[in-house]
């Protein structure tokens, strides 16, 4: 396989963060019964007239900002026909010869090595709808509550060679969509989704291969699977002579392989015209400026900002900074006098686990970056364990209660009376004669088992620390 390369494009739709859709008033909310969000214009009656909805104008050129994109002073809105029943009007309203931003880039790390990715162009269209299809009845209906649901489509130019630089992009790109607060990038709803356009030519060869788009990916990990597949097929098909079609394939993500859905189709398939309805987008530049000064710090900025100023690792800040609540959890844990680096691995552990299982934002989680502070106080200064508040961290973020007042009322407050675990460390040893004369002959290890025995007898409230110094000055 080293003798050929892939070359990668990726088609990324993000909806926007809008409580009405694009051209009409209709709420954009996800789970509606089917056909609730419905009025005469997303349905496509004749003669209604789409009015722009001026949030998405912001929230897309935010976006084009964020990615060093050139926001054209004009932008127009096209009619992209094509017949299918989610689509209403026979048409979808997108842009085409002249989007909203153009020529920006987003930077990628793999194993080490970054690499710019272009960005060849943003442009802002509506949703169609979707079809259910019932096995059971033999019928197919259509829910038309997300045709005009807002989004924008950033298009990267083909310069990924391979799936882990292409999920590194796609995660790149969601976590800047997250922090600007423009889109949930919720991929199993379909709020972040992805097309990829796939390639293989031999190294070397300044020619695209014939290209394959895949279609039906809704995670991180089955875009991986789906390029790594596809790359593989290619590469197949160019040892064995056979000829590469031009066409749209989805991928099964029970078997892992993609299936032909449909020959690809062209721009002049889709025979482009300037929606007549709808006056082109002039670019306010005076509004644009202050867009631009309402950018929020962003994943890669903040990311380096955490390893200067924090010492962390840059796994540690690249996970931290991934999401933006996650990022501001830990910084108002630090606010609250958390240590840095404790608290990073804690937050990446600990609670990332709890987030994922209770499917909550870092910020709505009842344990608040001030208690977690207060928690890992109380680790730090001996008064609990580590092991202790990790066993009850599911449950204080569960019911939010202040750390001090939960340890004292559970008694689990460490023991680091000296007396008290001297005393319990000689009953030990006078228990244990056979285990004492084998230390002293050399067995080292049996450290551990005085330790454990103490621990045991003083039912785990023992000061771990404390109970090695005691023993250690005991034994000599």
């Amino acid at each position: 396989m080293a003798q050929y390369e892939a070359v990668i494009g990726l088609e990324v739709h993000a909806q926007l963060l809008t409580r009405t859709k694009v051209f009409c008033g209709c709420s954009t909310a996800f789970g509606n019964e089917p056909n609730e969000n419905v009025c005469p214009v997303c349905a496509g009656m004749p003669g209604v007239l789409p009015v722009m909805n001026d949030k998405v104008l912001e929230y897309a050129a935010k976006m084009a900002l964020a990615v060093d994109c050139r926001v054209n002073p004009r932008s127009v809105f096209a009619r992209k026909n094509y017949f299918y029943p989610d689509l209403p009007k026979g048409y979808q309203i997108s842009q085409y010869e002249e989007p909203l931003a153009e020529h920006g880039r987003l930077e990628i790390e793999v194993d080490g090595e970054r690499k710019t990715v272009g960005i060849t162009r943003i442009h802002m269209e509506e949703d169609a709808g979707k079809n259910i299809h019932s096995a059971t009845e033999n019928v197919s209906y259509v829910d038309l509550n997300r045709c005009g649901v807002p989004l924008i489509e950033i298009v990267s130019e083909p310069d990924m060679r391979s799936a882990d630089e292409a999920v590194a992009y796609l995660k790149n790109l969601r976590s800047i969509l997250v922090y600007l607060g423009i889109c949930d990038g919720n991929m199993e709803e379909g709020s972040f989704r992805c097309d990829a356009n796939v390639s293989v030519r031999p190294v070397g060869q300044p020619e695209f291969g014939v290209r394959a788009e895949l279609k039906n990916m809704n995670s991180f990990r089955h875009v991986h699977k789906a390029i790594e597949y596809e790359i593989r097929r290619h590469i197949d098909c160019l040892e064995d002579g056979e000829k590469i079609v031009q066409e749209t394939r989805l991928f099964d993500t029970v078997k892992g392989v993609t299936l032909p859905m449909r020959g690809k189709e062209e721009a002049h398939d889709y025979r482009y015209f300037p929606d007549p309805d709808l006056v082109p987008v002039v670019m306010d530049k005076v509004m644009l400026s202050r867009w631009r000064s309402e950018l929020p710090e962003l994943p890669e900025a903040r990311k380096r900002r955490f390893m200067a100023e924090h010492g962390l690792p840059a796994y540690d800040a690249e996970v931290l900074t991934a999401e933006r609540d996650v990022a501001d959890y830990f910084e108002a844990a630090l606010a609250a006098g958390a240590e840095p680096k404790q608290a990073a691995n804690w937050i990446m552990t600990e609670l990332l686990r709890e987030l994922r299982e209770k499917k909550v934002g870092a910020l709505d989680c009842a344990l608040t970056p001030q208690k977690l502070a207060r928690l890992l106080k109380l680790v730090e200064s001996g008064t609990i364990s580590g092991t202790s508040g990790k066993q009850i961290f599911a449950e204080l973020c569960a019911t939010g209660a202040d750390p001090d007042t939960y340890v004292k009322d559970k008694g689990l407050a460490q023991i680091s009376d000296t007396g008290a675990i001297e005393a319990v460390l000689d009953e030990v040893l006078a228990a244990n004669p056979k285990e004492l004369e084998r230390y002293r002959g050399g067995e080292r290890k049996l450290t551990g088992f005085f330790v454990g025995q103490v621990m045991r007898r003083m039912k785990g409230q023992a000061n771990p620390g404390l109970v090695n110094e005691l023993l250690a000055r005991k034994l000599g």
